[in-house]
């Protein structure tokens, strides 16, 4: 039965009525609670990439993509070969190879949603409140948990065609029909969650996200954002006067703070022209910055702890993605995230105050960097390129809350790499890897991140290496591959000159005809242009022990030991909480000290991003 009641609840939702500055609820409020996550699809197959991409594409309404490409039917089979689309289909491809072809993420999603459900429904006849429960996504893989699925479904753009594409067989269709297995064409017009709780009567709607972790980010900025101009439809067309709040950020930090001009400005358009500088004093962030949420990643550490190493001789690096460049005028997420670093750093020493401060860091990955042979009439948020240095990455732009170009600095403001040399420097004999800005075991910490530090510090040292593990990645027992880049082109021009192909050299130590393929590759993009994702430059082998320390002029390495000043520990990934129910009672607890308490003096007015949406009709609703 209980497996039966996780379906059922998959309608959930949470409605909450504010009459202004009133004490947050009246007898026999209904309140509708939206869980908030990021969202990806269990299975890599072409539909799921395909709506993926556009899903992303269709929160910035000034981009490209959304005008050209989303309500064109000419452009939807050619959807998945333009971007970095080809560099994410190489990569989610070999991850989900690599796990099974099931990413966990969304099971256990759906069991901490029932967790949080089960822990409200505990509460409702204490408090004299009806809590509706649902979720949200920012990438739904079930279009019916995106936040507005007819954004999806009706054209946002004079002309364009109602979004009903089904797949042929340029976009991975299937013969006889190159239609894709049980795609429905009329998948994204179907009510959301905030139509159904708004269907169900609710007083009011609460979000509450973990999107990464719980910090506030612009993706569920995106989705709130966008649950609000549904509510002020509704409220409009029925007189109500239903508000939509956002636990994790209850003073409206972001939305206060979002960019003036130009108008309707989104990521697309570049630089920012006037910004509205709101102070973060006093508008703290109540489910990140609690040290109850540091401890379930505390938790999950202390499981990856070394038996043979001691406290004194362990490090901790916790890594996390950055924001997008200018996106640090309205978005806190990492101020956020280095309130939550610093917390989980706080509760490790209390518990083990044998650990070293020093080796407790925090870091961020990296990113592109502006080529100065790019052509300057180009503009300028288009002259940026992955670099090797960088690591062929784009993740890493971690500028702190209204600075221009400040980044986090001393024991928090490392790149990972730079860590895990700081690190092995410091003379730590075990590394625990955690990624507090995540939640729950996906292919980002089962295979990505691996599979990154193991570039660079080996995988051979990793904790788990004499222990297949054949649950999680099957037939294997391990998520290594030989090299990280395994999307790229694995053809080079020689670099003797001589203008022939060959196949390009991904191994550490050479391969026999360093004047011809030598490691790394050599640049293929032309100077003057943005190197492209597949260039293989990028790509780094997965070696036994690494490349932090290794010196290619002192000879090879040694795949039985480290050489030179390679790193001699072992390393491992921390243990998210996943399904453990504290984690749903944790945010049952902040939805009721939120409608508990009283509301703001009002819910603010949603943003309204690039050119207004042609009017959805009483024909085409």
């Amino acid at each position: 039965m209980r497996g039966k009641k996780l379906v059922v609840s998959l309608l959930f939702i949470l409605a909450l009525a504010v009459p202004g500055v009133s004490p947050a609820v009246t007898e026999s409020t209904t309140i509708g609670v939206i869980y908030v996550f990021h969202g990806g699809s269990r299975y890599h197959d072409p539909q799921g990439s395909w709506d993926s991409v556009v899903q992303i594409f269709s929160y910035d309404p000034n981009s490209r993509v959304y005008q050209n490409v989303i309500w064109n039917p000419q452009a939807w089979t050619r959807m998945l070969n333009f971007g970095n689309a080809p560099k994410e289909l190489g990569k989610y491809a070999f991850e989900f190879e690599r796990i099974g072809y099931s990413d966990p993420a969304n099971v256990l999603t759906h069991i901490r949603v029932q967790h949080l459900t089960d822990a409200l429904e505990g509460r409702q006849a204490e408090l004299d409140i009806n809590f509706i429960v649902d979720y949200a996504s920012w990438r739904a893989v079930n279009p019916a948990h995106h936040v507005y699925p007819r954004n999806l479904y009706h054209p946002g753009v004079e002309g364009g065609s109602p979004l009903t594409f089904c797949g042929n067989k340029e976009s991975g269709g299937k013969p006889p029909a190159y239609r894709w297995p049980g795609c429905n064409p009329q998948r994204y017009n179907t009510d959301g969650p905030v139509e159904r709780l708004l269907k169900a009567g609710v007083d009011e709607i609460v979000m509450i996200d973990l999107t990464t972790s719980g910090v506030r980010f612009f993706k569920t900025f995106d989705v709130v954002n966008l649950a609000r101009q549904v509510v002020v439809r509704h409220n409009e067309k029925t007189g109500a006067d239903i508000k939509v709040w956002w636990v994790n950020d209850p003073t409206d930090l972001v939305t206060e703070s979002y960019p003036v001009e130009p108008a309707g400005w989104t990521l697309s358009m570049g630089a920012i022209k006037k910004d509205r500088q709101v102070p973060m004093k006093g508008r703290p962030n109540p489910v990140s910055d609690d040290p109850r949420l540091a401890g379930f990643h505390v938790t999950g550490i202390e499981a990856q702890f070394s038996a043979e190493v001691s406290a004194g001789k362990t490090g901790v690096l916790l890594v996390n993605h950055a924001t997008r460049l200018n996106n640090q005028y309205f978005d806190p997420k990492i101020d956020d995230t280095l309130v939550l670093n610093r917390n989980i750093k706080k509760l490790l020493l209390e518990r083990h105050p044998e650990m070293d401060a020093d080796n407790i860091v925090g870091a961020w990955f990296g990113m592109k960097t502006p080529n100065p042979n790019i052509d300057r009439a180009i503009p300028a948020f288009r002259r940026f390129e992955r670099t090797r240095e960088m690591r062929g990455e784009n993740l890493g732009d971690a500028r702190l809350y209204e600075t221009k170009n400040e980044f986090p600095s001393g024991d928090m403001g490392y790149r990972y790499w730079e860590a895990l040399e700081q690190l092995k420097n410091n003379g730590v004999r075990h590394i625990v890897i955690a990624f507090p800005q995540i939640m729950i075991d996906s292919v980002l910490n089962l295979v990505e991140v691996p599979n990154q530090i193991a570039k660079e510090i080996g995988y051979k040292n990793w904790l788990h290496i004499g222990v297949p593990d054949f649950e999680t990645y099957p037939g294997i027992g391990h998520p290594f591959t030989d090299y990280w880049g395994i999307w790229v082109e694995q053809e080079c021009a020689a670099a003797d000159g001589s203008g022939e192909l060959v196949p390009c050299c991904f191994k550490m130590g050479g391969c026999g005809d360093d004047a011809k393929r030598p490691y790394p590759p050599p640049r293929q993009t032309p100077i003057d242009e943005a190197r492209e994702d597949l260039d293989p430059s990028l790509a780094y082998q997965v070696s036994e022990y690494g490349h932090l320390g290794y010196d290619p002029a002192k000879g090879p390495p040694d795949p039985d030991r480290p050489v030179h000043n390679q790193y001699q520990g072992t390393w491992a990934l921390w243990t998210p909480p996943n399904d453990n129910p504290d984690v749903g009672q944790f945010l049952a607890d902040k939805v009721v000290d939120f409608v508990t308490q009283p509301r703001p003096a009002r819910a603010v007015d949603p943003v309204y991003l690039g050119k207004p949406r042609p009017p959805v009709t009483a024909e085409n609703r």
